[in-house]
């Protein structure tokens, strides 16, 4: 009988499955580009299309023919589709998946915008703005879930951060104590997700959504008693200011965006950085992410699991809970019951479609943020596709990227087990 030995196995060339990962994607990407070129350059007006680059009509303008542009953003659809269907340039899957994805919005925009015109500048600035909550939510869910506890209690930090600032900013008569007290607001909510879920090893996902049916009656109840027959006392907080960077903010374009806004937004970008340099570059990056994947290894090498895991639900939960106060210091200007409206799953959804980092879910969030002030932009102009499918679309990304269509996507490998230690 003749043996195999491993010179014979190495010899051996494994054959690579043809319907890879890059491949999926790019029948997809294909397929939308046809559908781009065909029925969106069929339908559009042989109009120009204005983008212009202030907050209104005026100022100058980037101008395409919007059936031509329809057409052409279609095409260029179709041809990053087919080179990753070809799988001949898997070192830019990256890069073409970028360019599919805006080739096929700037097909639909082209369009929608043909005949009519699109403040480029007010769309940006909006979807930052409504994606703010947002980037604080998934930021307090990175810093939960790299260290292994699941967070779904979002929406509660976030309806806990709502009450607080306007119930002690009102009172305060003070737009930043109600700010403080907005995080202090979520901080209860995590203090009770991390003795719960690591002293007492309550299920994750059970004790989130008990956490959140436990916000939305609290503060459902103290509205109706307290707020609501004494508005004028407890509920008409002050409203966030605008801060204004001198120079910076006169920059074309970007200046209005970035420095001509609520002090939250400038919040949110120095801690996506701040996050992301410290998860990858410190000490306590390191001992975050070996807790999050392998928490019985990095107790062995004199890492304290548990108190690594409270330490980041808690700043989590100050993070989550200054989201909150968007909605009730910027928004809306004041507090009204189940304000959040699932906010916080939406978070939650961008925390998993960003691949659980800090840059990832900025991005994710701001896909929501704009898919929001789009829905609300096309509304306006009258057009003929539903906003409700425009609102759809953020959820749809994120299950085709959970599938692993777009590449894989992993939470940390001890997410949501608790640690016992031996």
């Amino acid at each position: 009988m003749s043996t195999v030995t491993v010179e014979d196995l190495a010899g051996v060339t494994v054959p690579r499955r043809f319907w890879t990962r890059e491949r999926k994607t790019g029948a997809v990407f294909v397929a939308l580009g046809v559908l781009a070129a065909g029925l969106f350059g069929a339908l559009a007006p042989a109009e120009t299309a204005r983008f212009t680059l202030s907050e209104d009509a005026s100022g100058a303008a980037l101008k395409i023919n919007g059936q031509f542009g329809a057409i052409l953003f279609g095409i260029v659809t179709i041809g990053a589709g087919a080179t990753l269907l070809a799988g001949v340039a898997r070192r830019w899957t990256s890069t073409l998946l970028g360019l599919g994805i805006l080739a096929f919005v700037l097909s639909f925009l082209c369009w929608q915008v043909a005949g009519k015109f699109m403040p480029l500048v007010d769309t940006a600035k909006g979807s930052l703005e409504l994606a703010l909550p947002l980037i604080l939510g998934a930021l307090a869910g990175v810093l939960c879930e790299r260290s292994g506890v699941v967070n779904v209690a979002i929406e509660g930090q976030f309806l806990m951060g709502a009450f607080g600032a306007a119930l002690v900013g009102t009172m305060a008569a003070s737009v930043w104590i109600g700010l403080l007290s907005a995080a202090v607001g979520g901080l209860v909510i995590a203090v009770l997700l991390a003795v719960l879920a690591m002293r007492y090893l309550v299920d994750q996902v059970v004790l989130g959504i008990v956490l959140n049916l436990l916000a939305l009656g609290l503060t459902g109840f103290l509205y109706e008693r307290l707020m609501q027959p004494h508005a004028d006392v407890y509920n008409q907080p002050p409203r966030m200011p605008t801060w204004r960077i001198p120079g910076l903010a006169d920059i074309p374009v970007v200046g209005p965006v970035l420095f001509n806004t609520n002090p939250l937004v400038y919040l949110a970008l120095i801690l996506v950085a701040v996050i992301s340099v410290g998860l990858a570059r410190t000490r306590w990056g390191l001992r975050t992410r070996a807790v999050g994947e392998h928490p019985a290894a990095a107790d062995t090498v004199g890492i304290r699991v548990k108190g690594t895991r409270y330490r980041n639900v808690l700043l989590g939960g100050l993070i989550a809970g200054a989201g909150g106060a968007f909605f009730t210091l910027v928004s809306t200007g004041s507090f009204n019951k189940n304000m959040t409206s699932g906010a916080g799953f939406i978070a939650l959804a961008a925390l998993i479609f960003g691949r659980w980092t800090p840059v990832g879910a900025f991005f994710a969030a701001l896909f929501f943020g704009f898919a929001n002030k789009l829905a609300t932009y096309l509304s306006a102009i009258g057009s003929p596709v539903p906003s409700q499918f425009l609102n759809m679309l953020p959820y749809l990304a994120t299950l085709i990227a959970v599938a692993g269509l777009v590449g894989r996507v992993r939470a940390p490998a001890a997410d949501g087990k608790p640690f016992i230690k031996g």
